[in-house]
């Protein structure tokens, strides 16, 4: 007589699963759980808002919490891709929170429930703590915790099912089998399940995760078709400029050097490439019919503008201006350059009755961002506007659609606020704004900077007569002369394009000789006002980067 080798009625493999592939089934029932508690919250999120969703509010939670130096950091390596190095960064950290709750799910049902409502918890207040944070932002992450922990719940289930001991009769025996060590450790594993008497159903397992993938997969999908509604694409494709009373200088022929020097940067950016560097992970969404823009403050009568009061002004300007990042490195890209159409701030200002003891303008953003504004360059810079056109359009959505400012001359933490709904007249010290509250200088004034565009850092190129060129820019004083300089002989003076505004920076080239041979290559630009770019190292922070423009090429 041989020796049975299974217990009737059921398989070795479910009467004791070992405990790695328990462990990385409930793993994966963490995951798939996270996946349906995100599904579902960005289903209530179609109905909320794009700003409420769990992922879009810690990570807005996660850059207000980040230190300066940090923020430095994504931002030298990422670039304008640096939100979607946070989001992909924040599911991350989430994916292995969930394998961790579902591992410990296994253990304790109650620890692991309260993982996914720690979660859900995470997302409620970092969502009711956005400036423009309301109670129904929290509904998402309620709800996707919620929709998580059942769905973990029945995940787990079928890793810990009930099995009966089987009884003494039906176990194997010794008789007619040699060894006896062989039967009594058959009789051992398949007389007990594992140490809390669970059984593992893979079939339903699996069942129950590929609904609960397609439950987070039909949630998710459709909570992103329902965010569609608040877009605002349409509107701004259906809203007509009003012809501005001042037009912009006259550019006269040739202005454009880049048009006959390979590599260098066009006097004007398109605004598919124009930089964009701000917190917003997810950029507001003002319809034209709903827009306000409310006075506020230090004013002896405050009054609210729609955008067809801006739009319908006698004063509309067209202004050619180029802006600047604080973020920018010495020869950095955070800079451009567009035709902006909007009205003049001064005379905003003072019609709303500005009081003189108003030292700073706080400028709120439609998600709540606060930017501090120097009043003496709104009230004395002649260009300062509110810009509702960037390049013969409606400002793209993720420039400050519909309005932001512009003060030129000022760094844009301290004068380009996007998607502006409110402007405070108040003073320094009564509040501060977002960066200055990081300990960013108040005011911000830009200082003056060149660029080498070509020869590109480290590009080898045939020895002979090539351009050196790049572009320099000192807002509200406008660029005299660039000088460069190659290895170590002297400074040679390079052509400028034509002087069009003091408001837009401009380009330069130097024909130059190359020999055979590694080569550096500097740059330095002086001010109409006399002032000569400094040679000293500055980082960006807290007040904007300085120094000399150097790149390495290589002449074969």
């Amino acid at each position: 007589m041989t020796t049975s080798l299974t217990a009737p009625g059921s398989a070795p493999e479910d009467r004791a699963e070992k405990p790695r592939g328990r462990r990385a089934l409930a793993a994966l029932a963490g995951l798939l759980a996270a996946a349906v508690a995100l599904g579902f919250a960005e289903l209530v999120a179609g109905f909320v808002g794009p700003a409420s969703s769990p992922v879009i509010a810690v990570g807005d939670a996660a850059i207000t919490l980040t230190p300066e130096p940090v923020k430095a950091f994504a931002i030298r390596t990422f670039g304008e891709n640096d939100k979607i190095a946070l989001i992909v960064g924040t599911l991350a950290v989430i994916a292995v929170y969930a394998l961790v709750v579902g591992i410990v799910g296994l253990r304790n049902r109650r620890l692991g429930t309260l993982g996914i409502a720690l979660f859900g918890a995470v997302g409620v207040l970092a969502a009711l703590t956005r400036p423009a944070g309301g109670p129904l932002d929290a509904l998402p992450s309620l709800v996707g915790a919620a929709a998580g922990v059942l769905a973990l719940l029945a995940l787990l289930a079928p890793l810990q099912v009930p099995v009966a001991a089987p009884r003494g009769d039906e176990l194997p025996t010794a008789e007619g089998h040699a060894d006896q060590k062989v039967v009594d450790r058959l009789r051992e594993v398949l007389g007990s399940t594992d140490r809390k008497g669970a059984g593992l159903d893979r079939r339903r397992f699996f069942l129950t995760g590929g609904v609960a993938l397609g439950a987070a997969a039909l949630t998710g999908g459709g909570g992103r078709l329902l965010q569609r509604r608040f877009d605002v694409a349409a509107d701004r494709a259906a809203l007509e400029l009003p012809s501005p009373t001042s037009r912009a200088a006259a550019l006269p022929a040739g202005a454009d050097l880049a048009e006959d020097v390979e590599g260098l940067t066009p006097l004007f950016t398109d605004n598919g490439e124009f930089y964009r560097v701000d917190t917003a992970i997810t950029v507001p969404r003002i319809r034209p019919a709903d827009y306000r823009l409310q006075m506020a403050g230090m004013f002896d009568s405050p009054r609210s503008y729609t955008l067809a009061d801006l739009f319908e002004r006698d004063d509309v300007i067209e202004r050619d201006i180029t802006l600047t990042c604080v973020s920018n490195e010495v020869g950095g890209t955070l800079a451009g350059t567009a035709r902006w159409i909007g009205v003049p701030l001064a005379p905003l200002l003072e019609e709303n009755g500005i009081r003189s003891g108003s030292d700073q303008l706080l400028c709120r953003s439609e998600d709540g961002m606060t930017i501090g504004a120097p009043t003496r360059n709104a009230l004395e810079v002649e260009d300062a506007m509110l810009a509702f056109g960037m390049n013969g359009e409606p400002l793209p959505v993720e420039h400050g659609f519909p309005v932001r400012m512009l003060i030129p001359g000022l760094y844009g933490y301290v004068s380009a606020c996007k998607w502006l709904v409110r402007i405070e007249a108040t003073t320094y010290d009564a509040v501060d704004a977002y960066w200055t509250e990081r300990d960013w200088a108040a005011e911000g004034p830009i200082k003056v900077a060149s660029r080498i565009d070509t020869p590109a850092p480290l590009r080898q190129f045939p020895a002979g007569r090539r351009a050196i060129a790049g572009v320099a820019w000192a807002q509200t004083r406008g660029i005299a002369k660039v000088e460069v300089r190659v290895d170590e002989e002297d400074w040679a003076e390079a052509e400028l394009s034509p002087e069009v505004d003091a408001d837009l920076w401009r380009q330069w080239v130097l024909p130059y000789d190359f020999s055979a041979g590694r080569h550096s290559i500097t740059v330095r630009a002086t001010s109409a006002d006399g002032e000569v770019q400094t040679e000293e190292r500055a980082s960006p922070f807290p007040a904007g980067s300085s120094g000399w423009h150097t790149v390495q090429v290589v002449a074969g």
